[in-house]
C-alpha cells in the first residue's frame, strides 16, 4: 500500500485530493461501532453512517428479521450494496457491520482507506452483546460459542484491513473518539 490512507488518494498521499469517509469502523459485534462512531463524528464535525441502520431503512425492517425472513444471503447482498455506497460518500464516520469484511469485494473497497479496527476481548464482548439485543449471528443454543467462532474467523481479516487498531476495553466512547480524532490529524499534516 502506498500514500496516506486518510487522504483517499492512495497513490499520490495528496490531502487534496481527498475522498470518502475520515474514518471506517471495523470491529465485531459489540465492539461499539456505533456508539463510538456517533462520538467520532460528532467530535469532527461530520455525518456518520451505520451501514447496518441504512440496510435496515431499506429494508423496511429490522436487521434480525432479514436474516430470519430472508436468510444471510439476502442480508449480505444488502450489506455489498450498503457498504459500497456508504464508502464511496466524501467525508463522515462509516461504521460497518461486523461481518461486512468477509466479502471480498468489500475487502478490496476498503485497502487503502481510513480503516479503524475496534479490538475488544472475548469476555468484554460477551458481556457487551448479552442477550437483550438483536445479535443474528449470535441466536442458537450456544451465543458464547458462536461469538468466538465469529471472532476467530473475523480476527485476521479486521487485523489486515486496519489502518489504525484500537483496543476498547475498559474504555468510554468519548476516549477512544479523541484518540482516533488525534491519529487522523496526525496523519492528515504533511510530512515535512
Amino acid at each position: 500500500m502506498t500514500g496516506d490512507p486518510m487522504t483517499g488518494d492512495p497513490a499520490t498521499g495528496d490531502p487534496t485530493t481527498g475522498s470518502g469517509p475520515v474514518a471506517i469502523l471495523i470491529g465485531p459485534p459489540g465492539a461499539g461501532k456505533t456508539t463510538v462512531g456517533i462520538e467520532l463524528a460528532a467530535r469532527l464535525g461530520v455525518s456518520f453512517t451505520d451501514t447496518d441502520t441504512t440496510i435496515a431503512e431499506a429494508a423496511g425492517k429490522p436487521v434480525a428479521d432479514i436474516f430470519i425472513d430472508d436468510g444471510e444471503p439476502a442480508f449480505r447482498a444488502l450489506e455489498r450494496e450498503a457498504v459500497a455506497l456508504a464508502i464511496g460518500q466524501p467525508g463522515g464516520v462509516v461504521g460497518l457491520g461486523g461481518g461486512a469484511v468477509l466479502d471480498p469485494g468489500t475487502q478490496a473497497r476498503l485497502v487503502g482507506r481510513p480503516v479503524v479496527y475496534l479490538a475488544a476481548s472475548f469476555p468484554e464482548l460477551a458481556k457487551r452483546v448479552g442477550m437483550d439485543r438483536p445479535r443474528p449471528l449470535l441466536i442458537g443454543t450456544n451465543p458464547r460459542a458462536q461469538l468466538k467462532a465469529l471472532l476467530d474467523q473475523r480476527l485476521p481479516i479486521y487485523q489486515g484491513l486496519a489502518w489504525l487498531t484500537v483496543n476498547t476495553d475498559d474504555r468510554g466512547p468519548d476516549e477512544l473518539a479523541v484518540e482516533i480524532a488525534e491519529a487522523i490529524a496526525a496523519s492528515a499534516r504533511p510530512s515535512r
